[in-house]
């Protein structure tokens, strides 16, 4: 079986509402008044880009801030620090890292092997820093960054690119994102999708798709 992670929100935390009410207190009185101002700056065409890696960091702060009318310079802070804001979430590494035994155990006593993906919409910078902060992620046998690739989710083309490149069996690979169109597109390519809640439940899923040993 091969286990694909998404990384934001699945694995490390992710809490764009948190971080409106934070940087924009007036603009994000309420969590209503955050939620909508999350989505004017993370939710349209400007962010996808610099998901994408085909537009930069000065460029995406300079035009998210003038269409949604926000202060550039506190915008900018708040974009250069969110490689750093990405913490990783402690139940979802602890089930990472019993997968990451049951590939050993697998492999040690014959059994049907694990192998151990991530499929991220991530800039590059943060994805950098990712890699930088959290030595485990060597532990994967392999992954994909958007940023690296030009494309993101839910574009088949990423989710094509991951598997050709690792040679993954289509119905032997199962995707956890917290995104439905993710996990819907990753479906139409014939993967396993995992519509993440939280750890405990992703396990549930895992478990029922095979993977019996593992336990949080």
């Amino acid at each position: 079986m091969n286990v694909v992670f998404d990384f934001g929100a699945v694995l490390f935390t992710w809490r764009p509402v948190d971080l409106m009410m934070e940087c924009f207190p007036q603009r994000a009185a309420t969590r209503a008044e955050a939620g909508h101002l999350a989505h004017e700056v993370f939710g349209h065409a400007e962010w996808q880009a610099f998901d994408r890696g085909t537009v930069s960091m000065p460029d995406v702060i300079a035009q998210v801030a003038q269409r949604v009318g926000l202060d550039a310079t506190v915008l900018g802070a708040l974009v250069e620090s969110i490689g750093e804001r990405l913490i990783p979430m402690p139940e979802s590494v602890a089930l990472f890292h019993q997968l990451v035994a049951l590939r050993a155990q697998r492999a040690a006593t014959g059994g049907e092997p694990v192998r151990l993906y991530y499929l991220s919409n991530m800039p590059v910078l943060y994805a950098r820093t990712l890699e930088r902060m959290n030595p485990f992620l060597k532990e994967f046998d392999g992954g994909i960054f958007s940023g690296d690739e030009l494309f993101i989710k839910p574009e088949p083309a990423i989710y094509q690119r991951l598997q050709n490149r690792y040679a993954l069996e289509p119905a032997k690979t199962v995707f956890l994102d917290d995104l439905l169109p993710n996990i819907q597109a990753a479906q139409r390519e014939g993967w396993h999708g995992i519509h993440f809640h939280n750890a405990q439940q992703a396990m549930q899923a895992l478990q029922a798709l095979g993977l019996s040993e593992i336990s949080l």
